[in-house]
């Protein structure tokens, strides 16, 4: 490899897509971000243009080839915002409407429907998920129903990857990859197949979905037809949260990580063998190297966290910016007894309630918006300890520390009070962008730029370190009351 070869990550995010390199002599990466439009047409609903998703990729790409120089690219990996679902036409490589986000509470009563019919038992044994609104396969059957879609040769369907992936190779490949796919409630994780019995009871068409491949390996090439140069290899595939997980390099059991972002995610390494359901946590896949041995990760998802910063910036008007939140925050001691659930969207892992609303708990004449952003920002930490206890009471495998990233991962208060909620030590390393940096990994490893895992790890390094304060007493008792909040926010709407 020569020192100026690098790997580009395509980041398709919730909000929009960054191109980033990631150079094999460790220079500083060529970055390139365009957001992309949020469709909100009821309460509830949430939608993307799944044509502006790919303008995106389109100028971002072409702007980092541009910078870094079409020789020097080895190799192209993609990350994306999972459980999102485009259907297209394999003929035109029209999308047949909008794409249904993750965040979409559209299939609530569907989702309830299939628990009374008895399928939860088949779900969570074979895919490790829940059945809930935010996984894809019930997404895909309402999207084939309320849009009158022909199930026939010409339908394909997918998540952000393989929608990326299509139009990358000018509809040569349509693929995706076992992270993405054990996020659609259709695929089997202990058998690595679509589940013929899953698709049949949710109403999704196997001949419709996508080939899957290993995480790290040759999926195709880029055609010219696409808009980006011909021939570049696609080598590396993974949703955000596992790539984050790869990006940390939290390659051994036991190592886990969080992703403050829109929502968060707690993912803890838990080996290559697949462990039994564990009540209130997702089983997933971390990463496939194309061994047949994948390793397996237990996975928390919060649902709303940075965009409980966004409300308190676009619908309370207590901050004109998001970085705001933090300097507001520190201007009181503590939340003046403010609890703040934000249950905007129902409640994830361990609570699995989407009829949970948010709730603000503690008010009194005294309470200021600097309690309210400061309660908001704590709530982050508690949700991670939830998700925390519950994962570690449920596997038994021993958790000293917590490597961190995402935008809210920048507010040293945030980590020094989630190291003292969760008695442990919390690492954020130098490069934040681990989503980006973890799909480039995974890409380079397939193609030689890296050699192994421990060469990757080598990578990893330390920005700052937060150790927890001694004394819990008064961390237990906060979190006793936040506690109490969450009994209040639940089953709100029911």
């Amino acid at each position: 490899m020569g020192a100026a070869d690098c790997v580009i990550a395509i980041d398709a995010g919730t909000t929009g897509v960054r191109a980033r390199s990631v150079h094999v002599d460790g220079r500083a990466p060529e970055s390139e971000y365009c957001e992309f439009t949020q469709f909100f047409p009821e309460p509830g609903l949430v939608e993307h243009d799944a044509d502006e998703i790919w303008a995106a990729v389109v100028s971002t790409l072409n702007t980092v080839i541009s910078r870094v120089g079409r020789d020097n690219v080895v190799a192209i990996g993609i990350t994306n915002q999972r459980e999102t679902v485009v259907a297209w036409s394999r003929s035109t490589g029209q999308p047949h409407g909008r794409a249904i986000v993750w965040q979409d509470r559209r299939t609530a009563q569907e989702c309830a429907r299939l628990e009374q019919d008895g399928l939860l038992p088949m779900v969570r044994e074979r895919t490790g998920l829940v059945l809930d609104p935010y996984f894809s396969g019930t997404k895909y059957a309402r999207m084939l129903r309320d849009r009158s879609i022909n199930i026939d040769g010409d339908l394909a369907l997918g998540t952000i990857d393989s929608w990326v992936i299509w139009k990358l190779t000018d509809g040569a490949v349509h693929a995706t990859d076992p992270t993405n796919a054990s996020r659609t409630m259709l695929y089997n994780i202990r058998e690595h197949r679509w589940d013929d019995d899953l698709c049949n009871a949710i109403g999704v068409p196997v001949s419709a979905l996508p080939v899957v491949l290993p995480s790290s390996g040759r999926f195709g090439s880029t055609s010219a037809g696409s808009g980006i140069p011909d021939g570049i290899p696609i080598s590396g595939v993974a949703g955000d949260q596992q790539a984050a997980l790869f990006g940390q390099a939290c390659f051994r059991e036991g190592m886990a990580k969080n992703t403050y972002g829109t929502g968060s995610f707690v993912l803890l390494n838990v080996g290559t063998n697949c462990p039994p359901v564990t009540d209130g946590m997702l089983t997933t896949i971390a990463w496939d190297l194309g061994d047949n041995n994948p390793t397996y990760a237990l996975e928390g998802s919060i649902f709303v966290t940075g965009a409980a910063i966004q409300w308190l910036r676009d619908g309370l008007g207590i901050i004109a910016s998001a970085p705001e939140v933090g300097p507001l925050a520190s201007t009181v001691d503590d939340s003046g007894g403010v609890v703040v659930v934000p249950a905007f969207t129902g409640l994830g892992s361990p609570w699995w309630d989407p009829h949970a609303r948010g709730t603000i708990c503690g008010l009194t004449r005294g309470s200021t918006a600097a309690h309210i952003a400061r309660a908001t920002i704590e709530s982050m930490a508690y949700q991670t300890r939830d998700v925390i206890e519950a994962m570690t009471a449920a596997s038994g495998i021993e958790f000293n520390d917590l490597r961190v990233d995402g935008g809210a991962s920048v507010m040293d208060f945030l980590l020094q009070f989630q190291a003292d909620q969760l008695g442990a030590t919390v690492r954020r390393p130098i490069d934040h962008e681990t989503t980006a940096l973890g799909a480039a990994r995974l890409a380079g490893l397939a193609e030689g730029v890296w050699s192994s895992l421990d060469e990757l790890e080598a990578h990893w390094q330390l920005d700052a370190e937060f150790v927890p304060q001694p004394d819990r007493t008064m961390t237990d008792i906060a979190y006793q009351q936040w506690q109490r909040a969450v009994q209040r926010a639940l089953s709100w709407d029911e």
